[in-house]
C-alpha cells in the first residue's frame, strides 16, 4: 500500500479520528474544518469517477459530467485495476444501504 510510506502512528490516529464521527452532519462540520473547498472536491470528483467508471461509462461521458482530466480519469482507473479494492467495497456497500 502507498499509505504505508505515512506515519503509522499519525495515520492510525486520524483514520481513528474519522470513524468516531458518528453521522453525515458530524462528517460535514469535521470535512469542512479539514479541508479547503478545493480539496473536498477533488475528493467528491474521485469518488464520482470511480464510481462512473464501476458503471462502465466512458471517460467522454465521465468528463463531460465531472469536469475531470482525461489523466485523473486514467489514475483513477489504476487504483481500482491495481488498488486494494476499497472503490468496489465501498460502491458494494452504499448499494446495500439503499
Amino acid at each position: 500500500m502507498r499509505i504505508d510510506k505515512l506515519s503509522k502512528e499519525e495515520t492510525k490516529h486520524f483514520f481513528d479520528a474519522v470513524l468516531a464521527l458518528e453521522n453525515v452532519d458530524e462528517c460535514y462540520g469535521f470535512f469542512d474544518d479539514l479541508m479547503t473547498l478545493k480539496e473536498m472536491k477533488v475528493f467528491v470528483t474521485r469518488l464520482t469517477v470511480a464510481e462512473m467508471l464501476l458503471e462502465g461509462k466512458t471517460y467522454q461521458e465521465i468528463e463531460k459530467r465531472t469536469q475531470a482530466s482525461t489523466a485523473i480519469i486514467s489514475r483513477v482507473k489504476r487504483s481500482i485495476e491495481e488498488g486494494n479494492g476499497s472503490y468496489e467495497m465501498l460502491r458494494e456497500r452504499v448499494m446495500n444501504d439503499k
